[in-house]
C-alpha cells in the first residue's frame, strides 16, 4: 500500500476559533501543513503573496476555476477564495498531511470532490450566544457585519450533521486536546 498525506478539512461559522484550534494543533502536530487560499482581494500592508494567499487577478481566479484548478471556492465581498488543487495533491502525494480552514460551502465542495479522503471536522460553539459575545469581543466587525455572521452561522449551525466527527469549543484547552486526538487516529502510519 503507498502511503499518501491525510486532507483535514476544519469549518464551522465565524468566531467558533478555527483559526485558534488550528495554530494550538500545529504546534501540536507540526508536520501539519496550511493549505494557502488564493483570493482576488488586494494584500492588507503585512501580507507576502505564497505565505499569507496566493493572490490573483480577478481575470486570472476566473481562468483558473474555468480550467478546473480549484479544489473548492467562494465569493465573499465581492472577491473571489479558494483552495487550489495544487496546494493540496502536491503535499497529500508527498505523504504530507495538510489543513484547510474553510467555511461550510467550501467543506461541501471538498467532500463532494474528495469524498472519504477528506477528513471533515466540524467546529461547533457551546451555544449561539457565546458565539455572538466572540464576535463582538473581537471588535473587528460593525453592528450589521455581526448580526450577518450570526445569519450565517445559523444556517452553518443546521448543516453540522453533514460532519461526520465534531469539536464543540467550549474551553481552548479541551478542545484542542480533542481536536489533536482526532486528527493523530486518523494520520497516516510512516
Amino acid at each position: 500500500m503507498l502511503a499518501v498525506g491525510k486532507v483535514f478539512v476544519i469549518t464551522g461559522p465565524s468566531g467558533v476559533g478555527k483559526g485558534t484550534l488550528i495554530e494550538l494543533l500545529r504546534e501540536r502536530i507540526p508536520e501539519l501543513e496550511l493549505s494557502i487560499s488564493a483570493t482576488t482581494r488586494e494584500p492588507r500592508p503585512d501580507e507576502v503573496h505564497g505565505r499569507d494567499y496566493h493572490f490573483l487577478s480577478p481575470e486570472e481566479f476566473r481562468r483558473r476555476l474555468e480550467a478546473g484548478d480549484f479544489l473548492e471556492h467562494a465569493s465573499y465581498s465581492g472577491n473571489y477564495y479558494g483552495t487550489l488543487r495544487s496546494e493540496v495533491e502536491e503535499r497529500v502525494e508527498s505523504c504530507h498531511s495538510v489543513v484547510l480552514e474553510i467555511e461550510v460551502q467550501g467543506a461541501r465542495q471538498v467532500r463532494d470532490a474528495m469524498g472519504d479522503d477528506a477528513v471533515l471536522i466540524f467546529i461547533a460553539p457551546p451555544d449561539e450566544a457565546v458565539l455572538r459575545e466572540r464576535l463582538e469581543g473581537r471588535g473587528t466587525d460593525s453592528d450589521d457585519a455581526i448580526e450577518q455572521r450570526l445569519r450565517t452561522a445559523e444556517v452553518e449551525l443546521a448543516a453540522r450533521s453533514e460532519f461526520p466527527l465534531e469539536v464543540v469549543n467550549d474551553d481552548l484547552q479541551k478542545a484542542a486536546d480533542e481536536l489533536e486526538g482526532l486528527v493523530r487516529d486518523q494520520l497516516p502510519l510512516h
